[in-house]
């Protein structure tokens, strides 16, 4: 026999739930949209001159 009534608290809990779940699905794709702009800005690739600089240096 199941429930036939949810308790007041079980639906406040219920809506707390669904909000976090929502704030961490749009922090997700806020840091998913950022990787995808910065990659395609195309930043990451001074990384590599600046390694190459410094084994022209002799150190």
């Amino acid at each position: 026999m199941g429930i036939a009534h949810e308790h007041e608290l079980h639906q406040r809990r219920r809506g707390r739930n669904i909000g976090v779940g929502l704030v961490l699905a749009a922090f997700i794709a806020i840091v998913f949209g950022m990787t995808i702009v910065k990659i395609g800005s195309g930043d990451f690739a001074a990384a590599p001159e600046v390694q190459g600089s410094e084994a022209t240096n002799g150190n």
